[in-house]
């Protein structure tokens, strides 16, 4: 008896030890990324605008940015390709610009930017668990992908975290909150025309949600389980495909994906489709089933699947008066009157003639 009168109390003791071992566990973690970034790191490292004076008082017609995704070394190449883009089309706009990082922008960098262009900058770090591999993403096999398609993939080891990051979360960053739709531009592009009228304007009045500019083809290798994958998702969602979608512009005669795609290095988008419940919901069915890392799922896929199944046909928009050049493809406007006055690239080297292009085959739906 006088054993077991002692054993509530020594159980007790035990809760008591293990309950002030947790908590002091709990306090003793490590803090969370986003916090040692903020003590790392100055606040305009973290997120900095430079608006211009004049700007201050004039109205967009629109709530509209150009999106870059650029590092620090890429400074060279993108302030000529932002230099294009004014002289083309944005100094008759002064539509603003978003630039993202995944480390701190140098002031070096903010500075040329804040010279070369008419609209109001910004500058934004990405999030850590932006631009980082799910927890339930397997690191070995992760790393072991990349290094086998090294061999024959370009830049495979190296654009996973890119690729996930325009594909399910640039759209997320804080900076893009006040704008509703998007223009994205890369750093070493070249704008080969002028850009008459008001491409966010045009998408605005004629309700349209995505264009494009060029059409390819995408590695096989690099998406060997995104057509499933998304059939899977169709299957679970079927209430998300709309009635006139262009899926069939992606299906191959035996029914597998065809490999084409809109190229993203160059789309003009609305903010509130990539936003919409439907293409979060199809981003989270890919983001947990790890292709973006076993396979390098690239952003122009993705988007491309999704704007298929998640539009109509009469939502997306093809730019062929866009001149635009991204090493080794290119938009050229074929019009010899309107290429000859407006445009100073060869319209006979346009990727609309090249056998990879699905631009004719978008055309013909």
């Amino acid at each position: 008896m006088h054993k077991h009168a002692h054993q509530p109390r020594l159980t007790r003791v035990v809760l008591v030890l293990v309950a002030l071992a947790a908590a002091v566990l709990y306090l003793a973690r490590p803090p969370p990324i986003e916090k040692v970034r903020a003590l790392s790191y100055a606040p305009d490292q973290i997120r900095e605008s430079r608006l211009k004076t004049a700007n201050a008082s004039a109205t967009l017609p629109v709530r509209a940015a150009f999106v870059i995704l650029a590092r620090n070394s890429e400074l060279h190449a993108l302030r000529t390709t932002v230099r294009q883009l004014e002289d083309q089309f944005n100094v008759r706009h002064n539509y603003p610009y978003v630039f993202l990082n995944n480390e701190p922008f140098t002031d070096e960098f903010k500075h040329a930017m804040e010279w070369a262009t008419s609209g109001d900058c910004h500058f934004g770090l990405v999030p850590y668990e932006h631009w980082s591999v799910p927890s339930w993403v397997d690191n070995v096999r992760a790393k072991w992908a990349a290094a086998t398609m090294d061999e024959y993939v370009p830049y495979s080891g190296s654009s996973s975290y890119r690729k996930m990051f325009q594909s399910g979360f640039f759209f997320r960053h804080e900076l893009l909150d006040h704008f509703d739709y998007y223009w994205r531009v890369e750093p070493g592009v070249e704008f080969t025309c002028t850009i008459h009228g008001d491409p966010f304007r045009f998408m605005v009045e004629n309700n349209k949600s995505y264009a494009f500019t060029i059409t390819l083809r995408e590695f096989p290798a690099t998406v060997r389980s995104l057509w499933a994958t998304t059939s899977a998702f169709r299957a679970a969602y079927p209430d998300y495909v709309v009635p006139n979608n262009t899926l069939r512009w992606l299906t191959a005669d035996n029914g597998d994906y065809n490999m084409c795609h809109f190229w993203s290095n160059v789309e003009i988008a609305s903010l509130a489709f990539l936003r919409s419940e439907q293409y979060m919901a199809y981003f989270d069915f890919l983001d947990r089933a790890g292709g973006f890392f076993y396979e390098r799922w690239g952003d122009a896929p993705v988007h491309s699947l999704a704007v298929a199944m998640l539009l109509n046909k009469s939502q997306v928009h093809y730019f062929d008066d866009i001149g635009y050049y991204h090493r080794p493809f290119q938009n050229c406007p074929t019009d010899p009157d309107f290429n000859s006055q407006y445009c100073f690239c060869n319209a006979n080297r346009s990727m609309l003639h090249h056998p990879d292009s699905c631009t004719r085959a978008w055309l013909d739906l």
